[in-house]
């Protein structure tokens, strides 16, 4: 289990009010393997928070119901005794206290089951009630055109107005096909559970799990939201070997170099600020404590 700090600042408005004194918000987080999980980013990261936190498993939603063997099959392993053993798909339940803060969390993880998806939700929204949730972070990761040598993007959106206006977030403007995560975060909105979808852009020249520059990017999200430091330095260097080992892949092909340099251009041009006396101002003001910080007045502070 790694020591969190209590005390650390929080730079980013968290998903709940803080509670008062004595009191915890339970908080479910959810991500499935398929569809909804490019470079298995979204399970990784859940896995992450589950070893990170010591979550240990309460319940599953049973496999027969849900899931066409055939598509999703079942995989044969070996224990740690040499018998082999076979392990089905399936979507596991468990839960973790978050010592010296108020949260305590409930981790949904598994496949998006084949079928029945209605009755799958269901058997979440169960779970939702018995466990008390207070909230729910939906996570997911899609393929998109965005380089790999910047920042991964994650859009974080929500239909419920109090969580927009707390957390400066819109509601998803996306219309199409979607899978089990939309499906989740739509039953839960109906049923009254306030609900946020974190979802990272992974690009889609290097959708080969893993991907931990997304999953990296993704917690950074999750620790804004829930108010609680994550030690994610070892991951970090994951993220950077990753980086490096794709701009080396890059340098052997001409095209894919261009096609990323094109990318970079793109991005970088949509985030240029735009020359408002405002933003000029915005600028002026950070200089100036730039300033100050590093030249401070003679005779010290008074």
């Amino acid at each position: 289990m790694n020591e969190f700090d209590a005390d650390a600042p929080a730079p980013h408005p968290g998903l709940f009010p803080t509670p008062a004194e004595g009191e915890r918000v339970t908080v479910m987080l959810a991500a499935f393997e398929g569809w909804n999980d490019a470079g298995e980013a979204a399970s990784d990261a859940l896995r992450y928070l589950r070893r990170a936190f010591g979550a240990q498993r309460v319940g599953a939603i049973d496999a027969d119901d849900f899931y066409d063997f055939q598509f999703t099959r079942p995989t044969v392993r070996q224990t740690g005794s040499g018998r082999r053993r076979i392990k089905w798909p399936t979507t596991k339940v468990s839960t973790a206290r978050v010592e010296g803060h108020p949260v305590d969390l409930v981790f949904i993880q598994g496949t998006e089951p084949s079928y029945r998806w209605r009755a799958f939700t269901d058997e979440l929204i169960e779970y939702v009630d018995d466990l008390n949730v207070d909230y729910l972070i939906v996570v997911g990761a899609l393929l998109a055109d965005v380089p790999h040598s910047r920042p991964i993007p994650v859009t974080a959106t929500s239909e419920d107005d109090g969580l927009r206006e707390r957390l400066n977030l819109e509601a998803s403007q996306y219309e199409g096909p979607t899978g089990i995560v939309g499906v989740f975060a739509d039953a839960a909105d109906h049923h009254g559970t306030p609900t946020v979808s974190l979802w990272a852009a992974v690009p889609h020249y290097v959708a080969q799990a893993p991907s931990p520059k997304a999953q990296l990017a993704l917690l950074h999200r999750i620790e804004e939201l829930l108010q609680v430091p994550l030690d994610t330095n070892e991951l970090a260097e994951d993220a950077e070997a990753w980086e490096r080992g794709v701009n080396e892949l890059a340098t052997e092909d001409p095209e894919v170099a261009a096609y990323i340099h094109q990318l970079e251009e793109a991005k970088d041009t949509a985030e240029l600020p735009e020359a408002t006396g405002e933003s000029i101002a915005r600028e002026f003001e950070r200089y100036l404590k730039r300033r100050g910080k590093d030249n401070p007045p003679a005779g010290g502070m008074n």
